[in-house]
Parts: C-alpha cells; sequence; structure tokens
C-alpha cells in the first residue's frame, strides 16, 4: 500500500486520525508551559483537493466532505470545532478546496511558545514544506528520514509534547519500523506522547503490530480502531487505526463521544466499528454493539 499524503489528503482515515491529533494538542495546550511537536513523515503540509492526485482517488468526499457540514449533538461539535474551524482557516472563502495535513493542523493550534519540527525525506514534498513556513520561527522543517530523527531529536528542550507518526506505508516492514522506533524513541523520552497511524488493510500483519506492542514493555498504549465496513474478502482499505502512547488522560473519554458520532458521518455501511483498547495500562472498552 502507498499512503503517500496527497493521494489520500481529507479522507475517512485522515478525518480521523487528525481528530486524535487536535485533542492531544489542545490537552498540551491546557498548561502554560511551552510544547514542541515533532512530526516525523510530514508531507506538504496543504493539499489541494482539486490538483491530480486527489483528484484521481477523489477519497476526501466521503471523508471531509461529509464531516465540513455535518450536524451532530452538541458534545461531539464542541470537540470537534478545534478541528473544523482549522479547516474552515484554510479556507476562507469557506468553500473546501484545501485540506491541512498534521503540521498544517499543529501550526494552526499553536500557541506563541510552542514549536514544530516537520520532518520530510521526499526532495520535493521537503521543498514544498519548507517554503510554505518560510520565515516561521516556531517551525523548523528538515528534509531527513523521520525513522532517524526518533533518536537524533528526542528528547525536544522544552521536555514535553508530542510525535507523530505517519509512514506512507511505501515500503514493507513499516509495522515493524513503527515498533523499532518507537521503543528507541520511548526509551531517549519515556515522559514523551507519542501518536502512530496504521491503515486497516492487511488485518494480520495489524493484529502482529498491536501484538509486538503489548509486548514491548511500555506502559500506557492506548489503540483506537476505526471501520467504515466489514472486513472485505480481498486486502481493502477498510479501516484506520491510531496508537497513543501516555495518552492525555482525558483521551480515551472524549473518543467515547467522537467515535460514535463519526461512525453516523463516516460509515460506508451499517456495519461500521469501532474501539479503543488499552494493549498496556487500562482495560477494554469500545462499541459493544460492533465489537471486534
Amino acid at each position: 500500500m502507498n499512503y503517500r499524503h496527497a493521494y489520500h489528503a481529507g479522507n475517512f482515515a485522515d478525518v480521523v486520525k487528525h481528530i486524535v491529533l487536535v485533542r492531544v494538542v489542545e490537552y498540551l495546550k491546557q498548561k502554560q508551559k511551552a510544547f514542541r511537536v515533532v512530526d516525523t513523515h510530514a508531507g506538504i503540509g496543504v493539499y489541494d483537493l482539486f490538483a491530480n492526485p486527489a483528484l484521481k482517488t477523489g477519497e476526501w468526499r466521503t471523508g471531509i466532505g461529509r464531516m465540513k457540514d455535518a450536524k451532530l449533538d452538541p458534545k461531539s461539535m464542541n470537540l470537534l470545532k478545534p478541528f473544523l474551524d482549522t479547516v474552515d482557516a484554510m479556507n476562507p472563502d469557506k468553500a473546501l478546496h484545501f485540506y491541512p495535513g498534521s503540521p498544517a493542523i499543529v501550526r494552526h493550534l499553536m500557541r506563541t511558545q510552542d514549536r514544530l519540527t516537520a520532518i520530510e525525506l521526499h526532495p520535493d514534498d521537503a521543498k514544498s514544506l519548507k517554503a510554505r513556513f518560510a520565515g516561521d520561527f516556531q517551525v523548523r522543517v528538515l528534509e531527513l528520514d523521520g525513522w532517524l530523527a526518533l533518536g537524533g531529536h528526542l528528547p525536544p528542550k522544552e521536555k514535553r509534547g508530542l510525535v507523530v507518526i505517519d509512514p506512507p506505508f511505501e515500503l514493507e516492514g513499516e509495522f515493524e519500523r513503527m515498533v523499532e522506533g518507537l521503543a528507541k524513541a520511548h526509551k531517549r523520552w519515556p515522559g514523551g506522547i507519542y501518536a502512530l497511524w496504521y491503515p486497516v488493510k492487511d488485518r494480520v500483519a495489524a493484529e502482529r503490530f498491536r501484538s509486538a506492542l503489548r509486548q514491548s514493555g511500555i506502559p500506557k498504549i492506548l489503540d483506537i480502531r476505526f471501520d467504515i465496513r466489514i472486513p472485505s474478502s480481498e486486502p481493502r482499505f477498510d479501516g484506520t487505526g491510531m496508537i497513543v502512547v501516555n495518552p492525555p488522560y482525558s483521551l480515551a473519554a472524549e473518543l467515547d463521544i467522537l467515535l460514535p458520532a463519526l461512525k453516523k458521518v463516516l460509515a460506508e455501511t451499517p456495519h461500521a466499528q469501532w474501539a479503543t483498547e488499552w494493549l498496556a495500562g487500562e482495560v477494554l472498552v469500545g462499541d459493544t454493539q460492533d465489537e471486534y
């Protein structure tokens, strides 16, 4: 699977992933002390939904295209507001044309004391990212292998913050690299929050990934899963997952509100499922009607 950001910007997986990201950043903002976000596979920052890559797949139409004007219960809308406001900020004419990637979302939400390190290996994407943040002293853009950054750029001097790990899954062994990279990073910075995105397509590989995390010795790991349909008979991008290490204490309760609401908007069939599971540190919670 090639999950290069431009082809899938704004799809259901992006929406779920970025809502989780926003909730973590909003939690970090509750304290006055500065934080840093390290984004290891940052992409280009903002995506044109009418450029060829996004038009080729059209996936955004059943993702952010549905979410943009969704009407949900007040609790859900309150939690979604920072995410939806960020999307609106990228589209000042109110027509949905651009979708923010993780570095643009983080930058929009940051305060003056906070910092972002955005890392991208692809030369063209890194060039675009540098141009977008040129002159912004709160953002540092590096053309670098994001896996190397987990060793060389942690812990940040702020000593609080988040590491976002969102690889494109272009190469074999990406799940194994995530486990190895997380273990190395956590050893260097055990108090940091880590958010790792993964696709739910090869379910055997995804379960091996979860099993490896259970056995990693990392003490607090929350797994978030969201499927837009029941498992397909052939390998298909049926769902999305997020691993959050050292999650904010409020996150699991927020997801109990958000994920059922997102299911109403993003589900492809009535058999869509969601669940949150503590792989280490807590107990299983989830959608009891659609249990895994």
